[in-house]
């Protein structure tokens, strides 16, 4: 299954990622500008960065849909990585992003979001799409409801640090109870 694994958009190169795609993706996800909704997240070791492109790698393989490395040219190097996919224990897609702070700002999430919705739609239509975020992240909620999800579900943020942190669930459908509480459960 291949046909999801290099696509355009207007103005992007999406594509599987690839082993040489370790250190532009550990350069995002360590910079503390890409992480000022959940500091948290930030990767402190490149291992942490390997094992999310390998997990990105397995579900490629798995499930032939997965997160894209973001490019702004072919060939340039990686600016985000995101897309649709398989989270394990989940009830099906989960929408995600995480964009290059230079590159924030220009509306490469959405633009982004809309692939991501149409591979899913393509690949598994029977499965909701979901997007989990955090309340504050206003830019994020934006969006997600842009791109046509609601919110199933607002609540505390089980295991954030920040014991006021709120977590909102949105889906591209309503999502029945039992599958809540497993997206919920994180």
């Amino acid at each position: 299954m291949t046909g999801w694994r290099h696509q355009r958009t207007g103005r992007l190169w999406l594509d599987a990622p690839q082993d040489e795609d370790l250190a532009d993706l550990h350069s995002i996800h360590a910079d503390p500008a890409s992480w000022i909704h959940l500091p948290q997240g930030r990767h402190v070791h490149l291992a942490t960065t390997r094992e999310l492109l390998d997990r990105q790698q397995g579900r490629w393989d798995e499930r032939g849909l997965g997160y894209w490395v973001v490019r702004e040219h072919d060939g340039g190097p990686v600016v985000g990585l995101g897309g649709c996919a398989w989270r394990q224990g989940w009830p099906g897609w989960n929408l995600a992003y995480r964009l290059a702070h230079h590159v924030q700002g220009r509306g490469y999430a959405g633009e982004l979001g809309r692939a991501a919705l149409a591979a899913a739609a393509a690949v598994a239509p029977d499965r909701p799409v979901v997007a989990y975020l955090l309340e504050h992240n206003h830019a994020s909620r934006r969006t997600t409801e842009r791109l046509g999800l609601t919110r199933q579900w607002r609540g505390p943020d089980a295991g954030n640090e920040d014991p006021r942190a709120v977590r909102l669930v949105y889906a591209d459908r309503p999502l029945a109870e039992d599958l809540l509480a497993r997206v919920v459960a994180g």
